[in-house]
């Protein structure tokens, strides 16, 4: 089935733009086609960095609408949204108005819903709305524990909340930290994940190595609740822009 991703959390900050870079890296690395939408309107993280594959969309009235119409449009794609802080109530409205699960179903999509978490108690109250809003029969549900923004998750993983998106068929996946000097050069540079790792030359050989490394232990991660298959011989394989890797 094609899948629709939604990388989300509700709390600003936690990396959620952060998180549909990564995504985008994966895809293009796997050779799978996609199509991204960034709805942040103040920071746009998400298009700024992978322009050649995200666009912004508005979360408000029928505006979500173009993620079904891209859908139509591309039937060889998968999409990846990267949903700004405090967007929920909006999609959810969605959701519920276009009966979007069963469209889905219709066309043959598997939704994907990913909540980013870190430490603190906020998340562990934004993880609980999560589970009220969505129907786990219809969507799959990865809480994402974020490494980069905390780093002591006992307190969620000891919580009901976190016992109940588990026996409602949650996944989890951590996200591991990058150093923050990192991070810095790679977002001043405005470069992809695959520039940092390969040809950037504002980084070291060392740090492009890291990144490198890096890159195979998240997509380890993404491999183990969402593979993605290698593009069989004769199927056309996907191929990023030239200006992507420079």
């Amino acid at each position: 089935m094609r899948k629709l991703h939604f990388i989300g959390g509700e709390k600003g900050g936690i990396g959620k733009s952060f998180t549909s870079r990564l995504f985008a890296q994966y895809y293009i690395d796997h050779q799978r086609p996609f199509v991204g939408f960034d709805t942040d309107q103040s920071h746009s993280t998400f298009s700024r960095f992978y322009g050649e594959f995200a666009s912004s969309l508005k979360t408000e009235g029928e505006s979500l609408d173009q993620i079904i119409e891209t859908l139509d449009a591309h039937p060889d794609c998968d999409v990846i949204v990267d949903l700004a802080a405090q967007t929920a109530n909006n999609v959810f409205r969605w959701v519920e108005q276009c009966d979007l699960f069963e469209l889905l179903a219709d066309m043959g999509v598997q939704a994907y819903f990913w909540h980013l978490v870190d430490d603190s108690a906020d998340c562990k109250n934004l993880l609980q709305n999560m589970l009220t809003k969505l129907d786990s029969d219809s969507a799959r549900l990865i809480v994402v524990k974020n490494a980069g923004r905390g780093i002591n998750f006992a307190p969620l993983e000891n919580s009901s909340t976190y016992s109940d998106a588990l026996a409602n068929g949650a996944s989890v996946v951590e996200l591991e930290a990058l150093p923050a000097a990192l991070v810095q050069k790679i977002d001043f540079e405005n470069v992809s994940f695959w520039a940092a790792a390969n040809n950037s030359p504002e980084l070291s050989r060392v740090e492009r190595q890291r990144v490198k490394a890096w890159l195979k232990r998240q997509y380890d991660q993404l491999d183990s609740v969402l593979p993605l298959a290698k593009p069989a011989q004769e199927e056309q394989s996907f191929n990023a822009p030239e200006s992507f890797f420079v």
